[in-house]
């Protein structure tokens, strides 16, 4: 896949702040179904429809992010960000995504506590719309990057290993994997050749950020134990759940429950309760924090635990960008990335039908509205909050035909 001059100069021209905010904000409001989901909504938005990056840029840099720990999806809107509008872009973009998730949850702690979400007809309806987005997000991935006979072999066995190992360390050693294939399979320059991007923070400042990384994962457990501050122990809490974690939000909603539940700091019913309302909103998985810092201590520690759990993902991102092209024009880089885009799209089809497919498909009612929430986004190509609209009042009038 190669883009016209037109497209390149449409991809790589510097974007507003507010139009950064703008369109990260609308997806924040718009992304229901967990980070997989997420990579397939910022493809169509992005990619598809905005051409902010080329197809493999695109694929790269998700690759990029899942090597790091964090929150995968919300790292690869940060890069986005960045990309389009610079440091300060960056930031833009992940407040953009972050905050509606991060308000409603905050709601839901001090209002919403006691309602049972898990059965509302609305929140499975948006489960169907999580289903059509990520199997559109299959299909145009696969189509570009699994298209030949090895890239698809290594797509099904990365969707394999996946589905019978399912555990944070099984994606890890997938992606290490198929990166060592690509390097053996694909030898030659790619001829699809990338054109630098104008990645628009400097290498010290890269470096700072990673020294700054490993630093704060050191020190803040010593610093929390000897000045015995509470809101440093939520910080510390916070951010070493966000540095250790891969694998995305699901990964990180049982560490935290070891961490607070057991030594009281919020109830069991609380914390279930909470994980109920994580699932209903859209938005990173991760905002989770922010209902659990809110039942700590309020706005002061939703807002603790919220800066405290991202900043790993931005110190992380902000590290690896500048280097991004120097790694990109390696020839054995080339080989790996392109063996780790197969296994991304195998690991993409593997969350498609487990926990995706698996937890929201369950009656051929639900195929049938999936279906159409499908054609509605491949071949009308309506705008994701008109699907995301449709598959609520679906979800709905399903559960309205359940109870007759």
């Amino acid at each position: 896949m190669s883009y016209s001059d037109a497209e390149h100069k449409q991809a790589s021209r510097p974007g507003s702040l507010l139009e950064v905010l703008t369109v990260s904000f609308k997806l924040g409001l718009t992304s229901f179904g967990g980070p997989i989901a997420h990579l397939g909504y910022f493809h169509n938005e992005y990619i598809e429809r905005r051409k902010w990056l080329d197809e493999r840029t695109y694929a790269d840099l998700v690759a990029l992010c899942q090597f790091l720990p964090g929150p995968a999806s919300s790292q690869v809107g940060i890069g986005i960000g960045v990309i389009r509008a610079g440091l300060v872009g960056g930031v833009v973009a992940w407040l953009g995504f972050t905050l509606p998730s991060v308000i409603a949850l905050v709601l839901f702690a001090m209002l919403l506590q006691s309602f049972n979400l898990g059965d509302v007809g609305w929140l499975h309806g948006l489960k169907l719309v999580a289903v059509a987005i990520v199997a559109q997000a299959v299909l145009g991935m696969g189509q570009k990057l699994a298209s030949d006979r090895i890239r698809a072999t290594i797509a099904v066995a990365a969707a394999a290993t996946v589905l019978l190992w399912q555990s944070a360390a099984a994606q890890v050693l997938v992606i290490a994997a198929s990166a060592l294939v690509g390097v053996l399979l694909f030898r030659k320059p790619s001829e699809d050749q990338h054109a630098p991007l104008l990645i628009p923070i400097s290498r010290t400042l890269a470096i700072v950020c990673l020294v700054m990384f490993g630093a704060l994962l050191l020190l803040l457990p010593l610093a929390s134990h000897y000045l015995g501050w509470d809101w440093l122990a939520m910080f510390d809490s916070f951010y070493r759940a966000g540095s250790l974690v891969f694998g995305g939000g699901h990964v990180v909603l049982p560490l935290l429950e070891q961490e607070f539940v057991p030594h009281g700091a919020i109830s069991k019913e609380d914390f279930l309760a909470g994980y109920g309302a994580a699932q209903a909103v859209p938005g990173p998985l991760f905002t989770f924090a922010a209902y659990l810092g809110a039942m700590m201590n309020g706005i002061t520690g939703a807002i603790i635990a919220t800066v405290a759990i991202f900043l790993p993902a931005f110190l992380l991102v902000l590290g690896a960008l500048p280097f991004w092209n120097q790694i990109r024009a390696n020839l054995k880089m080339q080989g790996a990335l392109i063996g780790i885009n197969a296994a991304v799209v195998g690991i993409l089809l593997a969350a498609l039908y487990h926990p995706i497919w698996t937890t929201a498909v369950i009656a051929p009612v639900d195929f049938v509205l999936t279906a159409i929430l499908f054609v509605m986004l491949v071949f009308w190509k309506l705008p994701p909050w008109v699907v995301v609209v449709a598959g609520m009042l679906g979800g709905l009038l399903i559960s309205f035909i359940d109870k007759l």
